[in-house]
């Protein structure tokens, strides 16, 4: 049984990780500080270094608990999810202060001389491998495409359609862009080519 003390370690850690999160969606990783991060959560500034090392180390944890959400939310092995159900799933994580931290990092992560670059490239590898799990218990598929194929197209206009929500969230409807999606992957009949391995 945890103890007291370890109990409040770990609400100290999630805590920070939530004000990280929040922070980082709002301003940016390199415009936010550890004191912006401390004051946030109400905790010492010494915490982030006892508990992650550095920013860096607790930007890493704000990367892993988003990943951890894309498992919970989109479990493997779910197969006959029909693809607007898996979608309205995937508008619901990116609705999430994890997935709009995400997002406001992507700058930095892509240049692979970050310290994020390769974390932020293994977090994409893993949503890509969950889109193409499900891609591959649809009975048809656009195009003859591979799962893989789908899987990097649905990455691709997911970020997409988040980037266009956050600037103009009275003009975009995330939920209605991911079923305009949905209906190009079914398609329509003689439009749909059957399912390939690969």
């Amino acid at each position: 049984m945890p103890t007291r003390r370890a109990e409040s370690s770990q609400e100290s850690r999630q805590l920070l990780i939530e004000a990280a999160a929040a922070l980082f969606a709002e301003r940016g990783y390199k415009q936010t500080t550890v004191a912006d991060i401390a004051d946030r959560a109400g905790i010492s500034r010494s915490s982030i270094p006892w508990h992650f090392g550095s920013k860096d180390g607790l930007l890493m944890a704000v990367i892993e608990r988003a990943a951890e959400e894309l498992r919970a939310a989109l479990p493997p092995g779910k197969p006959g999810r029909g693809t607007r159900e898996f979608f309205t799933d995937v508008a619901e994580i990116l609705r999430t202060t994890s997935a709009s931290a995400l997002l406001a990092i992507l700058i930095d992560a892509i240049n692979p001389d970050s310290p994020i670059h390769q974390r932020y490239r293994e977090f994409h590898e893993r949503a890509r491998a969950v889109v193409a799990d499900w891609a591959r218990t649809l009975p048809h598929r656009p195009g003859g495409l591979s799962p893989e194929d789908v899987a990097v197209v649905v990455v691709a206009a997911s970020i997409g359609f988040q980037a266009q929500w956050q600037l103009a969230p009275d003009q975009v409807d995330i939920t209605q862009a991911f079923s305009s999606l949905a209906q190009l992957i079914e398609g329509g009949p003689g439009r749909s080519a059957p399912e390939t391995s690969r």
